[in-house]
């Protein structure tokens, strides 16, 4: 993934002693005191810029690689009197998110299209900033996007009323667990041979071979993940670990994007506590009441309760862990021949309870949080046909295999992980096999327009519970009450 997938999203507070409409919600994301603007804040007048199309764009490509992503376009059939014009969004997600907050709110008709994260895409179609695809595209390229996608993306560029389309995914981005494939097989373990590349382990099998590789090797750690507080523990890490226990946050797949305040929260529930109490135990060892038996513990350090992508890279190229939970971005350095090369493993996250035996609907499993980014037209563009045209030629195949030989970025449909052109890049396409494994699982955030007050909530409780700083009965107690709070403030 790029860098900005790594990037926390707005966690910004909503004072929860005023209670706010959801109309004055939807205006007050981002929309006060944000002053950050896109690269150069310069805009065309509404009628002006003949055949260009802007389209706000993440900044590391457009710097690195913004000719040939145009060139490809173009080589894909884009209209040769078209001009693609990048416009540098910030680095930083949430940050990227406001300015367009305070872009579309002002009804600014430029850019005209804008690359969305797909964690935060849904509260603009709900503002009523985006324009409908489903009214606009082809029943072709519809039908091609529901049936071809993988379906947690395109869940995310829904609206979660009327089910129509606002985003298109232009790419996903999906967590792995990432491994010493040498160090393993040094303690007497064949991946291989035993297929850890395609079928997932439980929890207690993956504890049992982290501590043994840990012990038996020179390794100091069996396993590292990030769990510091900030949205990336509740969007991501801690919504892998519970939902592969069965669990959710408001009761199952199907209210992930709302009801806001008619929905159940379930974050007090077996499968959540248990799935709070096995982060414990990889950290702190089963010393304390809530160990969970037949678990091995002290196999992460105590240093993972304020890592975050970064700090976890860091610990796999120093070569002092076994195991890491990180995004695919990791993959193209760590794996590459001047690191650890085909000594590399990766593997989809472990489970601990089946699908069939899942408490909350749509859980249960071997379950990847999902990232990635999504093309959405501005609702307020001059340029609807040339936007339609781009989208059209980005849904291509050859286009999207393109994209991931230039930028790395992952393909949208699942069987692309299956062609030679995926295959063949190095060294990602070694694990094209895992990674599509880990897209069919994944699993999407809670993305609604309280989402990021939500995050907080949660990050501050389950790391205070994962640092045995609060017994985990009464952090889950007590996040309930507040992420009903919450939600009740939206009237």
């Amino acid at each position: 993934m790029s860098q900005i997938l790594s990037m926390p999203a707005d966690t910004t507070p909503i004072d929860s002693r005023q209670r706010i409409s959801r109309r004055q919600l939807l205006g007050s994301i981002g929309a006060s005191s944000v002053t950050v603007c896109l690269a150069g804040c310069i805009y065309r007048d509404e009628g002006g810029g003949g055949n260009t199309i802007t389209f706000g764009f993440d900044p590391v490509q457009v710097r690195q690689n913004g000719d040939q992503i145009k060139q490809l376009f173009h080589e894909q059939g884009l209209s040769d009197d078209i001009t693609i014009e990048f416009v540098e969004g910030s680095q930083d997600s949430s940050e990227r998110r406001q300015s367009y907050t305070q872009l579309l709110q002002s009804d600014q008709a430029d850019p005209d299209l804008f690359l969305m994260d797909c964690g935060w895409t849904i509260p603009f179609i709900v503002g009523g900033n985006l324009l409908n695809l489903t009214a606009e595209l082809s029943d072709n390229l519809l039908s091609t996007i529901e049936n071809d996608y993988f379906s947690a993306s395109v869940e995310t560029a829904k609206d979660p009323d009327s089910g129509d389309l606002y985003g298109v995914p232009l790419f996903p981005d999906f967590s792995t667990i990432q491994y010493r494939k040498d160090l393993v097989t040094e303690a007497g373990y064949d991946p291989d041979g035993q297929g850890w590349a395609t079928t997932p382990m439980t929890w207690k099998r993956f504890s049992t071979i982290a501590q043994d590789v840990r012990d038996t090797t020179d390794a100091d750690h069996g396993f590292v993940f990030q769990f510091d507080t900030y949205e990336g523990l509740s969007c991501c890490t801690f919504n892998e670990f519970m939902s592969s226990w069965g669990g959710a946050y408001f009761g199952g797949r199907e209210h992930l994007f709302g009801p806001i305040g008619n929905r159940p929260i379930t974050v007090d529930a077996e499968p959540v506590v248990t799935a709070v109490d096995m982060v414990r135990q990889f950290i702190h060892g089963g010393t304390d009441n809530e160990a969970l038996s037949g678990y091995r513990g002290s196999i992460a350090p105590s240093g993972v309760l304020s890592w975050k992508e970064q700090d976890t890279l860091r610990a796999m190229e120093s070569g002092t862990a076994v195991f890491m939970r990180n995004w695919p971005y990791t993959i193209a350095s760590l794996a590459a021949e001047d690191a650890f090369g085909t000594d590399y493993g990766v593997m989809p996250l472990p489970y601990a309870v089946s699908p069939g035996n899942a408490q909350a609907t749509g859980t249960g499993g071997s379950t990847s949080a999902l990232g990635g980014w999504h093309i959405t037209v501005n609702a307020n563009t001059n340029r609807t046909e040339m936007a339609l045209e781009l989208i059209e030629v980005a849904m291509k195949d050859d286009f999207q295999l393109g994209l991931l030989g230039i930028t790395g970025w992952m393909p949208p449909k699942p069987a692309l992980y299956d062609t030679r052109a995926a295959t063949k890049q190095e060294p990602v396409g070694r694990y094209m096999e895992t990674l599509q494994i880990a897209g069919t699982n994944a699993m999407p955030r809670p993305s609604t327009p309280v989402w990021p007050q939500q995050a907080t909530t949660i990050y501050q409780q389950v790391n205070a519970a994962a640092a045995t700083d609060k017994p985990t009965t009464n952090a889950m107690t007590e996040l309930k009450d507040k992420l009903r709070s919450i939600e009740n403030e939206v009237t």
